[in-house]
């Protein structure tokens, strides 16, 4: 018997010795296995305890109980200790010194497409216009039709224009053959409104406008456009030019020089493009301007009085203009832009300049 509880005693201070050496929890469960599991040294030497004479065994027995309780209780006593070692290390390395000052956040401001929209807006305002809106996805009758676009004109084909799938159906609409598009400016904003109200008219429409443009430094297949309808008594050519040409100089400089060239579109007659004297050159001609000294801005002109009668208005008693420009193209043109893919990158390097 003596042996049995000498061994017994030996595993006592060498399996303690063992569980105080555990670095970690995992090292501590293969000490716990090895000493109390099925195959473990206690359990190897309580077997050999069947063997001793019947008087011998309440001893062994007593000190194997006794071997166990301070194995399991050493083994309880490290986990804890190495639990609040743990916790104690995270704490540490987790700890915030509250008395650094906090780091600083860049503020946040409005993109600068909605700043141009913005600023565009308030110089029409100013004179009176009051802004109107309609939706993105627009009947075909408003798109085109009602401003005086043929049915073979070619900004109705699919190659130009997005069709809508008809959601009637199961089968997607072939591009040009649907009633439903993205619409391609926001002119029909203005057929709406002169459907819906009488003569005087001042309205400006901003929003978003859909082509089937492929993007380079000067197109995009979704931008920004802002489009403006005056109709009333008396308007002229004339009205339409000093309306632009106080636009500009509010948007580009007072030194802004002007100047109209005769164009053509569906739904004005007669029609222009107005150009502003180059803000790189000065007008002296530069790769920014292409040599000519003059930068496109918008398309206008006087509203084609097929368009009035389309719409009830009669074109004997009033005229009016119409005029549109894009709001990613202004901001490349006031702040010399040459890539208005820029805009939409999401660089905020770039950004934070505006």
């Amino acid at each position: 018997m003596s042996d049995i509880v000498e061994e017994l005693d030996a595993l006592r201070v060498t399996g303690l010795e063992r569980i105080e050496a555990a670095r970690d929890p995992e090292e501590l469960e293969a000490v716990r296995v090895s000493l109390l599991g099925k195959k473990g040294s206690l359990i190897t030497l309580l077997r050999s305890v069947g063997g001793l004479a019947p008087e011998e065994r309440p001893a062994a027995g007593r000190t194997s109980n006794e071997v166990r309780q301070a194995i399991e209780a050493g083994l309880e006593a490290r986990r804890k200790a190495l639990e609040s070692a743990e916790l104690t290390q995270r704490l540490t390395a987790e700890a915030v010194d509250v008395t650094l000052p906090g780091r600083g956040r860049v503020p946040g401001h409005r993109h600068l497409i909605s700043q141009i929209v913005d600023e565009i807006v308030d110089v029409f305002i100013g004179l009176g216009d009051q802004v109107a809106e309609g939706p993105e996805a627009e009947l075909d009758y408003y798109n085109f039709t009602a401003l005086n676009h043929p049915p073979d004109h070619p900004a109705r084909s699919g190659q130009d224009t997005f069709y809508v799938e008809d959601l009637s159906g199961d089968v997607a609409v072939v591009a040009g053959e649907s009633d439903v598009m993205l619409r391609t400016h926001t002119s029909p904003v203005q057929v709406r409104v002169m459907e819906a109200q009488e003569p005087p008219i001042y309205v400006l429409a901003p929003g978003r406008v859909y082509r089937r443009d492929v993007a380079d430094p000067s197109h995009l297949p979704q931008f920004t456009q802002v489009e403006g309808l005056v109709v009333d008594r008396g308007i002229t050519f004339g009205d339409l030019k000093g309306t632009l040409e106080h636009f500009c100089h509010v948007m580009f400089g007072a030194d802004r020089e002007v100047r109209l060239r005769p164009h053509f579109f569906p739904f004005t007659e007669p029609s222009a493009e107005v150009d502003v004297s180059c803000i790189i050159c000065d007008g002296e001609g530069c790769r920014f301007c292409g040599g000519v000294g003059w930068l496109e801005i918008l398309g206008c002109g006087m509203v084609d009085p097929n368009v009035f009668r389309l719409l009830g208005i009669d074109p004997e008693e009033y005229t009016g203009f119409a005029f549109g420009m894009g709001a990613e193209r202004i901001a490349a043109l006031k702040y010399g832009l040459s890539d208005i893919r820029l805009l939409l990158e999401g660089d905020m390097r770039f950004l934070r300049q505006f």
